[in-house]
């Protein structure tokens, strides 16, 4: 049963289809995991024990008459603390939400728990999803009660904000975690922790029922062991069909290797980055280097587009209740208070018409290709006792992401077999599907 910890959630799905893994067995091997383990407490906010093995047993059920719902059926993950549960505290990592109790499951919850998943629990976040880096002293009082630990070293953060997500799944206590990215927060901890991670299009996947941080751009995506888990989960939170991921290859494929992040990194991210456009055109994809001008301009917008959005949605309830508050967080939000109404408007002008400069520079290529992040993961201490420190990590940490985020494109991060080291893939707005046969034949080639 061990094993059943470290496969892919299809390769789950697949065993539970043909009989050899009983769900719940395996849904008892994941919470026996969680319950014993030394950092269960700063990966999960809560386990759902009792909905685990209620949702298992009809698994179970359906298994054993033949009327499986679909191929991950069975299959237990868990969800990041910003997607409502019914019955379970959904605080979204801040004390502002303490003891908010949900009475319906968001809406991407409910129709993962329609199509047969398990939810195991909650995992910790960054507080409201505002930071890049997965630390979140407040929450629960401690430096790292809050603070998932890093699957390469438990004292340097995992990336946030879905930085339970990706602890959940790399330390082997769920098959998939489920989080939501609006600068880079699936994308960022599924590089330094070894994970794919899939940022959706916004407006891809339903928000309903899902704590917001900045509308505009909040997005929900998977953190997994495999391309092929990503388009599955997809296609069940959206309700669809999967992917087709059969023959997949980068034979006749163009991409371009987007300066100058591509040639801006930290010395791991840099050699991981260099093997996998190795490996890439080993496996017949041409690589063009080459700056796209509209991205200087949106980044300078990221200001007021983000601060404003996510001050204008919290100040509220942070002005109501500020010392509840980790500073560090607390202060980006207030920076959206430095912009007026007209300033908010004319920065999402602006923004649509590099949208359409960036869709005409990048037509010609299959995607656009960079480090998931520049940076290392940093070590927690060094982050609580230097400010300027945090500040300037979390902004490099979301530098390449949030390329993603400004140019409404749907992403994904890929392990490259250099630890924390990620290889981000951008592509159209909607065009997930492309990009994950992308994606696919890219993961053999770096395999």
């Amino acid at each position: 049963m061990d094993d059943w910890l470290w496969m892919s959630a299809c390769a789950l799905g697949r065993g539970i289809g043909s009989g050899e893994i009983d769900p719940v067995a395996l849904a008892e091997a994941y919470l026996a995991a969680a319950e014993a383990h030394a950092h269960r407490d700063r990966i999960y906010t809560t386990l759902t024990r009792e909905r685990a093995l209620a949702e298992a047993e009809a698994a179970a059920h359906r298994a054993r008459h033949g009327v499986r719902r679909g191929l991950l059926d069975g299959v237990p993950i868990s969800w990041k603390d910003l997607f409502d549960s019914a019955g379970t505290a959904t605080e979204a990592g801040t004390r502002l939400l303490e003891g908010r109790v949900p009475a319906a499951d968001a809406e991407v919850l409910a129709r993962a728990t329609r199509a047969g998943l398990v939810c195991l629990g909650k995992t910790h976040m960054s507080e409201l999803a505002f930071a890049g880096l997965g630390l979140n002293p407040t929450y629960r009082g401690t430096p790292e009660g809050a603070t998932p630990p890093n699957v390469h070293d438990p004292a340097r953060v995992p990336g946030g904000s879905s930085s339970g997500a990706a602890a959940s799944v790399a330390y082997g206590l769920a098959a998939a975690g489920i989080g939501s990215d609006t600068g880079g927060s699936v994308r960022v901890p599924s590089a330094w922790n070894d994970l794919v991670g899939l940022k959706t299009t916004s407006g891809r996947l339903s928000l309903e029922g899902v704590v917001p941080l900045a509308e505009s751009f909040d997005t929900v995506g998977p953190l997994c062991r495999s391309v092929e888990d990503a388009a599955q989960l997809l296609a069940v939170m959206e309700g669809g069909a999967a992917a087709d991921l059969e023959g997949a290859s980068l034979s006749g494929t163009r991409f371009l290797v987007l300066e100058p992040y591509a040639s801006d990194a930290a010395e791991a991210q840099a050699e991981g980055f260099a093997r996998a456009l190795e490996r890439l055109a080993d496996a017949g994809a041409t690589l063009e280097r080459g700056e796209v001008a509209a991205i200087g301009p949106a980044m300078d917008l990221s200001p007021v587009l983000f601060a404003a959005e996510a001050y204008g949605t919290w100040r509220d309830a942070i002005e109501a209740a500020p010392e509840k508050m980790f500073d560090r967080v607390r202060d980006r939000f207030r920076g959206g208070a430095a912009f007026s109404g007209p300033d908010f408007v004319a920065a999402w002008r602006s923004l649509r018409a590099l949208r359409r400069d960036w869709a005409a520079a990048t037509a010609a290529y299959d995607a656009v290709l960079l480090p998931t992040t520049a940076n290392a993961p940093p070590e927690i201490a060094r982050l609580m006792a230097d400010p300027d420190h945090y500040v300037a990590e979390n902004l490099l940490c979301l530098r390449n992401t949030r390329v993603g985020n400004l140019m409404g494109l749907c992403g994904l991060s890929l392990p490259t077999g250099v630890p924390a080291a990620g290889l981000m893939m951008l592509g159209p707005p909607m065009a997930e599907e492309r990009l994950l046969r992308l994606g696919a034949a890219a993961e053999a080639a770096l395999a």
